[in-house]
């Protein structure tokens, strides 16, 4: 499906031909930055959000239960703020927020509303039925920020109860739910993690920020949590920490994180064709911008390998010694010519693509894209110059476009992890490119190329689907396939491939077989289980390794102190010989550092949450939900040495949190990003955002 502000299309052929549909949503202008709100799974739920007169008593939405074929049109009794939401299980479920900060519920898919609470802030689905909101007390969200109530109903609004005070924001990350409160002297605020749903907090042992830093949920599943706490004052980086398996004792895994306050952009970036891997970038000491890269989730980092046969660039001080960075976000807010973020997909096992250069550091030039088949440990020049590129059949297939202003007409296409790459014409008149769309899950083996012809004006906007089946018509058999051992970087080392403590051997297409997966390829892995050694542990609470080693060392502004900290209520001392293992590390025997916590039987509560006021209300009010920007005052930074990509000063600052439609239309400012995942698509449910703007 594709529309516009006025036309809306639907294809049942991937996009080759497409049905003019407009008359189904009554010829409505759709307001196309709450996009299409699309049901969990297969439900075939969509609903588009009308763009009503300004003097309407509410909104109006077209919802659909069969793919787009009909369309029901509703109107709203409230005027709705962002995106409607699904439950993440329940599709005729649904959550919206009002500009009138009022928080909706309809048990019916949006057929019938009601408003469950006034004065909301921020609602987000949680597990089963639970909805968790904060709600402002006194004049707004942001006259109230830091002073917001937490609340929760499991019951669509009959009941609720109030499970933290003095909050600032909050989010959810895996099974973990997470608040950024306020201390008591009001400057400064912390992060308390609960994993019952808010009925019990523990504070997470990470430093204090002020108002003018924030933490980020970079990534969070149900083992670990990465957290970004911003340093103090505007300097664009911060350091990422690891949790335990409670999300409640953090490790420094890695200084001089990039995340600027310029768009707060990070390029912290889950690879998904290999688990445990990780890239994003650090700002070193001289301002440059460099890539990093973790096969252990965060245990230690390292340099992204030179790829072969490549040479340094002038940002390099050798010609042979230097390793290759990744463009990431950060690189496409500051307009560079990057059309596009880093590439991997589940089911495309151990393929990584994506913009890069060869140097001492990022590099301002004209970037080449670079691939990886095996998760990142190594790299060859794929094309060169910047392109739009995708993967189908689960990895069987790569296309790719020239990213350039003129007229395109050629699409290339490998059937080899881009080893050889091969060219078509798909039409005998160029156009102006504007997109490369395939379907979600990279099992299709159709793209459509987007673009138009004609001056601006008088634009003739075409659409061309290419069906690759036709090329590559046989189905893989066995033969077609090879086993493959991941992380495996030494064959004659015996715990060769351990990562997380176990192998994993996989089936794997072969590069010389020109054969179609299919979409009912599954991946295979076998794997088994390895013995402990000291990349199976993280550094404890109080300990980091120093880049580029394997060794936990004290942290210097903690040496010689005894470790204290809160664990359930109790004070804790913490003996420990630096290492506590990886949460999800499935390894067995071999070395195992000592560990322990010692019950000092002192109470230790955290005030900040307030628990007197934790008791249940029935209080019917409706709530209102907002999301915030941060925005710090600054100057433009941004100075060319020798090619470098530089990133120094002061930075003009908007920290988006995952509904940043609501901050835009509030003005609110000053939020922590406490939603994990990735980058935040426009509407949707998001169960794992990875941003410490806690929201």
């Amino acid at each position: 499906m594709s529309f516009g502000q006025s036309k809306l299309y639907r294809s049942e052929d991937y996009g080759k031909t497409f049905k003019d549909i407009t008359s189904l949503i009554n010829n409505t202008f759709i307001r196309t930055e709450f996009g299409m709100a699309i049901g969990p799974e297969n439900s075939g739920k969509v609903i588009l959000t009308g763009d009503v007169s300004g003097g309407s008593r509410g909104g109006r939405i077209f919802r659909s239960s069969d793919f787009a074929k009909n369309f029901v049109q509703t109107d709203l009794p409230f005027h709705p703020l962002v995106q409607i939401t699904y439950h993440p299980q329940n599709s005729d479920c649904l959550l919206a927020l009002s500009t009138e900060n009022g928080l909706w519920v309809s048990k019916d898919f949006g057929e019938s509303w009601e408003e469950i609470h006034k004065a909301v802030c921020l609602a987000k689905w949680g597990a089963n039925d639970t909805i968790f909101f904060t709600t402002y007390l006194n004049n707004s969200c942001k006259a109230d920020l830091g002073l917001l109530e937490l609340k929760k109903t499991s019951d669509f609004g009959k009941a609720f109860k109030v499970i933290g005070t003095k909050i600032y924001s909050f989010g959810l990350g895996g099974r973990f739910l997470f608040a950024s409160v306020m201390t008591e002297k009001g400057t400064t605020r912390r992060i308390h993690v609960s994993l019952d749903q808010g009925e019990t907090w523990n504070m997470a042992q990470l430093p204090s920020v002020g108002h003018e830093q924030f933490y980020s949920i970079l990534a969070a599943n149900d083992d670990l949590v990465f957290m970004h706490v911003d340093e103090p004052g505007d300097t664009g980086f911060g350091t990422i920490y690891t949790s335990d398996d409670r999300g409640i004792v953090y490790s420094k895994s890695l200084e001089r994180h990039l995340y600027t306050t310029t768009g707060g952009e990070t390029d912290f970036t889950n690879v998904t064709s290999l688990r445990g891997i990780y890239i994003t970038s650090v700002l070193s000491e001289d301002n440059s911008i460099q890539s990093v890269i973790t096969f252990d989730r965060g245990g230690e980092w390292v340099p992204l390998r030179k790829p072969k046969n490549t040479t340094c660039d002038s940002t390099a001080k050798s010609k042979e010694e230097c390793s290759l960075h990744i463009h990431a976000s950060y690189s496409i807010s500051q307009k560079l010519n990057v059309p596009m973020a880093p590439l991997s997909e589940p089911n495309a096992v151990g393929i990584v693509i994506a913009h890069g250069s060869v140097g001492g550091a990022i590099s301002v030039m004209s970037p080449d894209v670079y691939i990886s088949d095996d998760g990142g440990y190594t790299w060859a020049r794929m094309l060169e110059g910047p392109h739009h590129y995708a993967i189908l059949d689960s990895g069987g297939l790569i296309v790719a476009i020239e990213h350039t202003s003129q007229p395109v007409n050629v699409i290339e296409f490998s059937t080899d992890e881009g080893q050889c790459w091969y060219r078509y014409a798909f039409s005998k008149e160029p156009i102006f490119f504007t997109g490369l769309a395939s379907e979600p899950g990279a099992r299709s083996m159709n793209v459509s190329v987007w673009g138009f012809r004609g001056s601006f004006l008088s634009r003739q906007w075409v659409s061309y689907t290419i069906d690759f089946s036709q090329l590559l018509s046989r189905t893989c058999e066995d033969k077609d396939y090879t086993v493959w051992l991941a992380h495996s970087i030494n064959p004659s080392d015996p715990s060769d491939g351990c990562i997380l403590g176990y192998k994993e051997q996989y089936r794997r297409l072969r590069k010389s077989s020109v054969c179609q997966n299919g979409r009912d390829y599954v991946v295979t892995k076998q794997p088994s289980i390895c013995p402990c050694t000291l990349e199976d542990f993280l550094c404890d609470f109080g300990y980091y390794r120093p880049e580029n080693q394997s060794v936990c060392v004290e942290q210097p502004e903690l040496k010689g102190h005894d470790l204290e900290f809160c664990l359930y209520g109790r004070r804790e001392l913490l003996k420990t010989s630096g290492y506590r293992k990886i949460p999800g590390d499935k390894c067995s025997g071999g070395e195992s550092p000592s560990r322990e916590e010692k019950d000092m039987k002192k109470k230790c509560t955290s005030n900040f949450l307030s628990p007197s006021q934790l008791a249940a209300s029935t209080s019917s009010t409706p709530i209102i939900l907002a999301v915030v920007a941060v925005l710090v005052v600054t100057v433009v930074a941004g100075v060319l040495i020798v090619k470098k990509y530089v990133c120094g000063g002061r930075f003009l600052v908007h920290r988006y949190s995952v509904l940043r439609q609501h901050a835009e239309a509030n003005g609110v400012e000053g939020m922590d990003v406490l939603d994990p995942g990735t980058p935040a698509r426009k509407g949707g449910y998001h169960d794992d955002s990875d941003e410490d703007l806690l929201e």
